[in-house]
């Protein structure tokens, strides 16, 4: 098939997402197909790292700040599962801390243990904050704005509670 052709595409969805896609559509003034194509490039753009190969380890992480409840939940991601996607195949290095990935599927399933472990850590640093602001702050600094830091103490405190293993 040429790259530039169009292809149809069927697709299951409950009766009340349907009626949510019409709705939609009605209100703006569009096809139910065009509310649907608008989803779908809104998606694989949130999402465009984990559909190139070649994006691994850190470079993932934004992906899984932003959209990582919605993936976890949807698709039921576990902790072993996620540390697979993001940090398979990647070199020691631009790897993810496991206790830090723990801490995102955690986060991701809504999991007070994730709320607990965060507060610890600003308390600790000395700078209490919101919870969802303060692991996408923690999260960017390490390892998209500073890279990688030889600091472990997040890994360290889930595996000192049991649950980075």
């Amino acid at each position: 098939m040429l790259e530039g052709r169009k292809q149809a595409v069927s697709i299951r969805m409950s009766a009340a997402d349907v009626r949510k896609v019409k709705r939609l559509a009605q209100r703006i003034g569009v096809r139910d197909s065009d509310v649907i194509r608008f989803a779908v490039k809104t998606m694989l753009s949130r999402l465009g790292p984990l559909y190139d190969q070649e994006a691994r380890g850190r470079s993932l992480v934004p992906v899984f700040v932003e959209s990582g409840p919605d993936l976890l939940r949807f698709f039921e991601l576990d902790a072993s599962r996620l540390e697979a996607i993001i940090n398979e195949g990647v070199e020691a290095g631009k790897q993810v801390d496991r206790g830090d990935v723990a801490l995102l599927a955690m986060a991701g399933a809504r999991e007070p243990y994730a709320t607990l472990m965060l507060s610890e850590m600003q308390h600790r640093n000395g700078n209490p904050g919101d919870d969802a602001g303060s692991l996408r702050q923690y999260l960017y600094e390490k390892y998209v704005y500073r890279g990688h830091t030889e600091s472990h103490a997040t890994t360290e405190t889930v595996r000192a509670n049991g649950r980075g293993d």
